[in-house]
């Protein structure tokens, strides 16, 4: 006798093109498998880790049409193929053995100016 299943038609007035699933709540398994630290646990993981019994389960469903979606399949995502006007205001990052190499270069070019310059006068 401990072995038979309540059933939420067995509880509630339930529409007849209820799927099983909803009608069998002893179906739904995973739950409670990871044990967390009490401390840690928060109300969610609480709730969320005890299976769903017939008064929690639905007593009617209304499935929604898919007709947007299959067109969508069929036609793919939208891909804009426009001109791209905008300015590409990227910067470029160069290695910083290149930077030092600048900087060297310009401290040469800039003392090699100050020498001649200085011996003109």
């Amino acid at each position: 006798m401990a072995d038979q299943r309540v059933q939420t038609c067995d509880v509630y007035r339930t529409d007849p093109n209820l799927p099983s699933r909803f009608n069998n709540p002893d179906c739904f398994s995973g739950y409670s498998q990871k044990k967390s630290h009490p401390l840690y646990r928060t109300s969610n993981q609480t709730y969320g880790s005890k299976k769903p019994t017939v008064h929690e389960m639905q007593t009617q469903f209304k499935g929604t049409s898919r007709q947007f979606s299959e067109v969508m399949l069929h036609s793919g995502m939208y891909r804009d193929d426009g001109f791209n006007v905008s300015l590409d205001r990227a910067r470029v990052t160069i290695s910083t053995s290149t930077q030092k190499n600048r900087v060297d270069l310009r401290y040469y070019h800039h003392c090699v100016n100050q020498c001649h310059d200085g011996n003109k006068g």
